[in-house]
């Protein structure tokens, strides 16, 4: 990630140009690194606009400005004025301050639930570069038995790991993947993996609280996922 003061810099790069295995893991996870980026980018939510556009285009315009008549004409017109457009004005006025309100209000809400993903995706990110610039970051692939690879890069100090699988076969509508940590402590949920789109990466997915002797395992489970496991793994890695 270039994110190393100059003189350890150089200090690596000397040791890059005799360290065949230590260039090759660098390569490994820069790959990895440039997956993950591309994979956690964030959009603003199509509602946003939808929203705005929507409460606009209810929102009544202003008229165009009209510049004051002369003093001399002032009574005349405001003999011949309807005695109703005072009415008219503040009528329209109201209107107008509650669609701007309303408008403001969705705004508030998208906007608010928005940040609220934004902060979630900004956390998650922070763990993702953590454990990719771990000094004892390790990355390990496996085959899922039901098809695809997955790609696990964990670090004992962070006490956490990344998660990434492409080309995992479809499952039908009534069946899940679930994701579980596998170790002397039991065996814990660590959430559903998302491979609806059949031949996409799945993930990055983040998976907090390791701990000695752990093993990550992926599993085939109901829609919504199961307290424990129920059926064989189709992924065990050992994470040591």
């Amino acid at each position: 990630m270039d994110a190393v003061p100059e003189p350890d810099r150089s200090r690596f790069e000397r040791h890059l140009a005799s360290c065949d295995s230590c260039r090759q893991e660098i390569r490994g996870l820069r790959e990895a690194t440039a997956a993950l980026a591309a994979a956690t980018a964030v959009h603003p939510p199509a509602e946003l606009r939808d929203a705005v556009l929507r409460t606009a285009g209810q929102t009544r315009q202003l008229p165009p400005a009209v510049a004051p008549a002369p003093a001399a004409w002032a009574s005349a017109r405001d003999r011949r004025r309807p005695r109703g457009r005072p009415r008219l004005v503040a009528a329209v006025a109201v209107a107008l301050a509650g669609a701007l309100a309303v408008m403001a209000l969705v705004a508030g809400v998208v906007t608010y639930g928005m940040h609220g993903r934004l902060d979630q995706a900004q956390r998650r990110d922070h763990t993702v570069a953590a454990v990719l610039s771990a000094s004892d970051a390790k990355m390990m692939s496996a085959p899922v038995s039901t098809g695809g690879t997955a790609t696990v890069v964990m670090s004992h100090r962070e006490r956490a790991l990344v998660f990434t699988a492409a080309d995992l076969h479809e499952l039908p509508a009534g069946e899940t993947y679930e994701l579980w940590l596998i170790g002397p402590a039991g065996t814990r949920s660590a959430g559903m993996v998302d491979a609806s789109t059949h031949g996409r990466m799945a993930g990055p997915m983040v998976v907090s609280g390791l701990a000695a002797g752990d093993s990550v395992g992926m599993t085939v489970e109901p829609a919504g996922g199961s307290p424990r496991p129920t059926s064989r793994p189709v992924l065990l890695i050992s994470l040591r």
